[in-house]
């Protein structure tokens, strides 16, 4: 009984942290797609043109609604990781190594496969913690 207890809190941990990541994807999303001059300073600075802010905040906004839902959480998964991998990168190469947008988007990352992880038991199965004979 109290393994079931564990999982179900494991479960809600999970969806905890998946809405963290939903909730800041979104809001990002909205800047990108709803104000996008308040980013056109930002998308400069990183050497994107201005104008593919909508285009970000497009793709900013499919990853997090297919990483919502269930049924394609681990294609959404999947597409926030390269997103974050991407800002990752963009700021390691203007020489910020270990700046604010680089550990944010680290965070995010592992807050959005670890929610899943504890959310979904397709991804338990597939990554065991623990081998067979534990």
């Amino acid at each position: 009984m109290a393994e079931n207890t564990s999982f179900r809190g494991g479960v809600a941990l999970g969806w905890i942290l998946s809405a963290i990541v939903i909730l800041a994807l979104a809001a990002d999303a909205a800047v990108d797609l709803f104000m996008p001059s308040l980013i056109g300073p930002q998308m400069a600075e990183t050497g994107f043109p201005t104008n593919l802010g909508t285009v970000v905040g497009l793709i900013i906004l499919i990853s997090v609604v297919l990483y919502a839902i269930p049924r394609t959480a681990v294609l959404g998964a999947i597409l926030t990781t390269g997103f974050f991998g991407g800002a990752i990168c963009t700021h390691l190469r203007l020489g910020e190594i270990g700046s604010p947008p680089q550990l944010i988007s680290l965070l995010l990352g592992i807050m959005a496969w670890g929610g899943l992880y504890l959310r979904d038991e397709r991804i338990r199965r597939l990554l065991p913690l623990r081998s067979v004979d534990d």
